[in-house]
């Protein structure tokens, strides 16, 4: 019988090693494989290349990471609620890759998908485009960018079952699609355990094909910025 649940983060992580490259899930603080992340602080792997929109904030997500300075390079397109990650960047200590967001996610789709490149309009002109090949088509200028495939993925749904297949709520449907598919592994995190069929075939949103290990956890709501009326 398949079943994909292991017992703890700290079990589901137990390979991540030293120099691994990491695809994470997520946008801000919504939808990311928070205790995945703890665990890998707490396992202490150093050197780690992290494929995420952003670095989460100082106290929370892969902010954490940063503050043990367990990440080597971070390839994000936005990084703006990060003290820490400027610190890093800015001193030199921390290797940084911009990256537009719609490529960003492209280009872990693209891995997922077994496409090795793509050209898109996004980035021509600016620094992004430099050192990378660039093409006209019908006139128009594009950039080739290259397919992402890291050693683990790391993503947060809201249910799952033992089989892997995910189903994530509104708005964590955000990168956690995408990088799911883009490693070679893939760990999930998940709310509820549900039994296989409990999920309309329509709502899984990632076939169990694709996850290789599933823990069931519970989940912090934190809010990135909030603003309310005096």
């Amino acid at each position: 019988m398949i079943n994909k649940v292991v017992a703890s983060a700290e079990e589901a992580v137990r390979d991540v090693a030293d120099n691994s490259t990491l695809v994470v899930g997520g946008f801000g603080l919504c939808g990311i494989p928070e205790n995945l992340i703890n665990a890998l602080v707490t396992k202490g792997v150093n050197g780690l290349t992290c494929v995420s929109n952003n670095a989460g904030v100082d106290d929370w997500g892969l902010g954490l990471l940063l503050q043990t300075k367990q990440i080597r390079k971070m390839v994000s397109s936005y990084v703006g609620e990060n003290a820490e990650f400027e610190r890093q960047f800015l001193s030199g200590e921390l290797e940084v890759e911009f990256v537009p967001q719609g490529t960003l996610a492209e280009r872990m789709r693209a891995g997922g998908a077994g496409i090795p490149a793509f050209y898109t309009p996004a980035g021509y002109g600016t620094i992004v485009a430099e050192g990378k090949e660039t093409r006209a088509f019908e006139g128009r200028q594009y950039v080739m960018e290259r397919g992402i495939v890291g050693d683990f993925s790391l993503v947060a749904a809201q249910r799952g079952d033992r089989l892997g297949n995910l189903q994530y709520r509104k708005t964590a449907r955000n990168f956690n699609p995408m990088a799911a598919t883009a490693g070679k592994i893939c760990i999930a995190e998940v709310e509820e355990l549900v039994e296989p069929g409990a999920i309309e075939p329509d709502c899984v949103h990632t076939p169990g094909i694709f996850v290789h290990r599933v823990i069931v956890a519970p989940r912090a709501k934190r809010i990135e910025q909030r603003t309310v009326r005096k």
